[in-house]
């Protein structure tokens, strides 16, 4: 049985959604970023954690991808023109999506006060808005990112839309309606807790 530790409201949701849509089983230990049991297995402090047979695998988009490609879904195969495809969009949305929002949270309450730069935030809501429209593009007729299947990118992007809900970042209609409905997903509300 998998262990994931963190925090449901952290991208431990990321984790939580994939067994959810992977219908494995799993034990979540809800644990707060920088606290005893995430610093066990990762000196950062950051979750998600995942816990193999007790070993820990770190980072939400390392443990999705390996969970992915462990159970054979949500992805194709290692070495397929669909895998580079698939991958190229999970490296956009970390790039250009997930990462503006975590900088935007890093100069909102994560560095010490004296280190945030508030105004950057302008610049990387500009920057969000512009890469919607980039993966809209790329996504073509969906309904996911790789057309008809959904895979790993996918929970990555639609993670992003409440999270840029909440930081009061742009959202364009089409990707926001993009993550409503992943969030229908029966997988996405049971890992919601919903």
């Amino acid at each position: 049985m998998y262990e994931v530790i963190g925090a449901r409201q952290t991208r431990a949701f990321r984790v939580l959604w994939m067994l959810e849509e992977l219908g494995l089983e799993y034990r979540h230990h809800d644990a707060a970023p920088h606290s005893d049991a995430l610093r066990k297995h990762n000196p950062t402090g950051k979750a998600p954690v995942l816990l193999v047979d007790g070993a820990p695998v770190i980072d939400s988009t390392a443990i999705i991808t390996f969970l992915a490609d462990k159970h054979g879904s949500l992805t194709y195969p290692a070495g397929t023109l669909e895998r580079a495809r698939q991958d190229a969009f999970t490296h956009f949305v970390l790039d250009e999506m997930d990462a503006v929002l975590w900088t935007a949270a890093r100069h909102s309450f994560v560095l010490p006060e004296e280190k945030r730069v508030p105004a950057v935030k302008d610049s990387l809501k500009w920057e969000f808005e512009r890469s919607q429209a980039v993966l809209l593009e790329r996504m073509g007729e969906g309904p996911y990112l790789m057309g008809e299947r959904m895979t790993v990118p996918d929970i990555i992007a639609a993670h992003c839309v409440p999270w840029a809900m909440l930081s009061k970042f742009p959202l364009l209609d089409d990707f926001k309606a993009y993550g409503k409905r992943l969030s229908q997903r029966p997988a996405y509300q049971r890992a919601a807790g919903k």
